[in-house]
């Protein structure tokens, strides 16, 4: 496929030994720019899905002041360790063991909830309950923000969107490419209202949602 919003789960090991997925190296520059941006020094950041914890491992010396909890689910967690080993950042925090889908978060209140090429990979009922999972820990006026593609008016933006979606949905039925319009409405229920979408490399977006009262 053309376009590298691609395989999340597509990992090989560095020179290192240390997990690495393609798509964070393309990625994580852009990602980084906007972040830098848009998160507070002293934000505490809740990622959510972290993977091999690569976005960890590249923030945080470049924000320093900025504490970053990444999360995962338990299988997943060695390779966030091995990669915060690695860095030896004191922002780079102990990952969380985490499924979006749980009704309790092992967190209680964070600045920021970022994500990168989730939404996707899951389906809608796990969307919908980590919308209300971000509702809950959120400070008020704290910012939700999501990487990846999205359809507009249920339409792709790309070929290589459309073959993602293909190759989704051969592995997970309920997973796929979500429509910008339903991740709003989804949002708003949990009073997270749409700052920002942001045009990225590869036919990528970063939505930026604040939490209002």
């Amino acid at each position: 496929m053309s376009d590298p919003a691609i395989v999340k789960h597509s990992v090989e090991l560095s020179e290192n030994n240390l997990p690495v997925a393609e798509s964070c190296l393309r990625n994580q520059q852009a990602i980084y720019e906007v972040l830098s941006q848009e998160l507070a020094d002293d934000a505490v950041v809740l990622e959510l899905g972290s993977g091999t914890g690569q976005h960890a491992a590249f923030m945080t010396p470049r924000l320093p002041r900025l504490r970053w909890q990444p999360s995962e689910l338990a299988e997943n967690i060695p390779a966030i360790n091995a990669w915060r080993e690695h860095i030896g950042r004191e922002n780079f925090l102990p990952p969380l063991i985490l499924d979006i889908a749980q009704d309790l978060w092992p967190v209680k209140q964070v600045d920021a909830v970022f994500s990168a090429n989730l939404v996707h990979f899951v389906g809608w009922d796990k969307v919908r309950a980590m919308m209300a999972g971000i509702g809950r820990v959120l400070k008020p006026a704290g910012r939700a923000i999501f990487y990846g593609p999205y359809n507009y008016h249920g339409e792709f933006t790309s070929e290589g969107n459309r073959q993602l979606d293909e190759w989704l949905k051969s592995r997970d039925p309920s997973s796929g490419i979500k429509d910008f319009e339903q991740i709003q409405m989804t949002a708003r229920k949990e009073k997270l209202r749409l700052l920002k979408d942001i045009a990225m490399p590869a036919n990528n977006r970063i939505l930026i949602l604040q939490k209002y009262v």
